[in-house]
């Protein structure tokens, strides 16, 4: 499960005010999407305070992430920068939790420039429509989904719920992508399980990964023959 310990607040601090500077939000307009308190906000993002689950999950919707995100790169904020080697996660490993209405494992480790990973609900709710930067892949492993796009330019539902985008049903073996910005929600219309595989852009906030990324390049561009 994803978790942190006492040692990991000033990450999950530093990590949170990272990704709301990527986002754009000053820390007031954070505190009014996340509708928390500011001085809240201020002292956790100095290490000083510790979020709830609840309070992270707001947090998290706020800025375009979960739970499961924002735990498991805060703890390799300061980890060493990802090269080219390979990265393996076996099938009992990977950060596991809480991923929108459902539950997701990561499928890969270290601060990566894509988050691939394995989902699954069950929920008929189909709550708020999610909105991030970040383009999305779903693939249907098992059962079947229903997915709602709201439309890139208004970013917004109408009065009556319903989406101003599109309605995909999909069964095994669908693949949708939709690009950043795009509002989204995934549910299951009779409350069977399903199973996705989902593969979602990852904003590089690491020192690390930030400074391994771009040398990554040049050394591909340097090498090609």
């Amino acid at each position: 499960m994803a978790s942190w310990g006492a040692n990991d607040d000033e990450r999950i601090g530093r990590y949170v005010r990272q990704l709301r500077r990527a986002r754009g939000l000053t820390l007031t307009q954070l505190a009014a999407l996340a509708e928390l308190s500011q001085p809240f906000l201020s002292q956790l993002e100095r290490g000083l305070a510790r979020p709830s689950m609840a309070s992270l999950s707001r947090i998290a919707y706020a800025l375009g992430s979960s739970q499961l995100e924002i735990i498991a790169a805060a703890v390799e904020l300061d980890g060493p920068a990802p090269g080219p080697a390979p990265t393996l996660v076996r099938a009992e490993e990977g950060s596991h939790g809480r991923y929108g209405l459902g539950e997701a494992r990561l499928l890969v480790a270290g601060d990566r420039p894509f988050y691939p990973m394995t989902f699954v609900a069950d929920n008929t709710e189909r709550g708020d429509f999610h909105r991030h930067p970040e383009g999305e892949f779903l693939h249907v492993l098992e059962g079947s989904c229903s997915v709602d796009l709201g439309r890139v330019d208004l970013g917004r539902v109408d009065p009556s719920g319903s989406p101003e985008g599109e309605h995909y049903e999909l069964g095994v073996g669908d693949s949708l992508y939709y690009a950043g910005g795009t509002p989204h929600r995934w549910y299951s219309r009779d409350g069977a399980r399903y199973r996705l595989f989902v593969v979602k852009q990852h904003v590089l906030l690491s020192t690390a990964a930030r400074t391994a990324a771009p040398q990554l390049v040049t050394d591909l561009i340097g090498a090609t023959p």
